[in-house]
């Protein structure tokens, strides 16, 4: 297997991190991407200049590829469908990815399969929303989630009076319970061609309230064994039941009622998983690589607690970036500094990460909220 062509769709910083793994085994990666000015080109052996949107640049790039995958959901989803009828390999399955493309068809999968997931509704607009408010059937408060196109924090809404009605998304939506959360943690888990599956340990992350991103990655989450074995039993259920091969990460809500529900997946490397890099025997890269490529699944236990960090853009600052404090946090101990190479910043674009390893996780948040004192990135 180390002898195929692997073809990437996205040369963003996953694609980047999957390229860095990849070197070690010498595996042949190409990504596909606008500019060869991307984070992957220092990492991958090939930039192909293309969109993963456009039909005829995926066929194209896949084509010449023995293993298609990806770093992003939102590919054109004929072109994978094409390229499998062709007889391509592509993992995670163009079926799977239609799935998850699909806020909606996420849920109703959940529910068909009996994986625990907040109660939901599908409505076609804005108005049919208020309607449904009008008619008794609705009530606030709710969260709305536009069903294809949503990412980072955009195309959610949380309506929690009548005046948010004002801002509510148009085009089709699902319209879920508002959960009453004591935690968000993910799980990453990964799964081979033979149906060999192996978790990681569960992960604790905290948002940034105005650009509902994660600001901060606790290893290990902060729960009980009870609610960690639930949360990887649901992962593992939901990448088994989708039969899928390659990495999925399960986003989950624990509820202060101690309730583990399913809030929504990706198929791919996560920004959940950043940490494990350094701080697991396997990081979900090479574990991801060694899925689609057929091999044994690697040991996913951490080897150290961790505090991940994301490198966000300052607000109020757009053009090219500057990193203020490098030098100060890479004098830290147990301090690693990913930068992605994204020349230009924007508020709150991702522009790196970090990773903080301790001996225990108290001590690794002391750390982590000493560089994050110490680090910004403006223009």
């Amino acid at each position: 297997m180390l002898d195929k062509k692997i073809g990437i769709l996205g040369g963003g910083q996953l694609g980047k991190m999957m390229c860095q793994a990849a070197s070690k085994w010498n595996l042949n990666v190409s990504c596909l991407e606008a500019s060869h000015d991307c984070p992957a080109a220092k990492a991958c052996n090939q930039i192909e200049l293309g969109s993963f949107k456009i039909h005829e640049d995926v066929l194209r790039f896949g084509q010449s590829k023995d293993i298609i995958t990806i770093e992003i959901e939102s590919v054109d989803l004929v072109a994978l469908q094409d390229l499998e009828k062709e007889g391509k390999t592509v993992y995670p399955q163009a079926r799977v990815i239609e799935i998850i493309q699909d806020k909606g068809k996420q849920k109703e999968f959940y529910k068909k399969q009996k994986l625990a997931s907040s109660d939901f509704k599908l409505l076609e607009s804005a108005s049919e929303i208020k309607q449904q408010i009008l008619d008794g059937h609705l009530t606030i408060p709710f969260v709305q989630k536009i069903r294809k196109g949503g990412y980072d924090g955009r195309g959610v809404l949380v309506v929690r009076s009548l005046t948010d009605l004002e801002n509510l998304l148009e085009g089709p939506s699902v319209i879920e319970n508002l959960v009453d959360i004591d935690k968000e943690i993910s799980v990453i888990v990964a799964r081979n061609p033979q149906g060999e599956v192996r978790a990681f340990p569960t992960v604790e992350m905290e948002f940034n309230p105005k650009a509902n991103l994660v600001e901060f990655l606790l290893s290990p989450a902060r729960i009980s064994k009870k609610q960690e074995a639930e949360s990887v039993e649901l992962a593992t259920r939901l990448i088994t039941q989708l039969d899928m091969v390659g990495l999925l990460a399960v986003e989950i809500f624990i509820s202060k009622s101690g309730d583990v529900l399913i809030n929504e997946a990706a198929p791919r490397a996560h920004n959940s998983g950043h940490h494990t890099i350094e701080a697991s025997y396997t990081s979900q890269y090479e574990q991801l690589l060694r899925a689609i490529t057929d091999l044994p699944l690697g040991d996913p236990a951490s080897i150290s607690p961790a505090v991940m960090i994301n490198l966000l853009g300052a607000e109020g600052h757009t053009g090219p970036a500057i990193y203020q404090g490098f030098e100060d946090v890479i004098s830290i101990p147990g301090v690693n500094v990913h930068l992605y190479g994204k020349k230009e910043t924007k508020p709150y674009r991702k522009m790196g990460h970090i990773t903080v390893l301790a001996s225990n996780l108290d001590e690794a948040i002391e750390k982590a909220n000493l560089v994050k004192q110490k680090i910004s990135i403006t223009a």
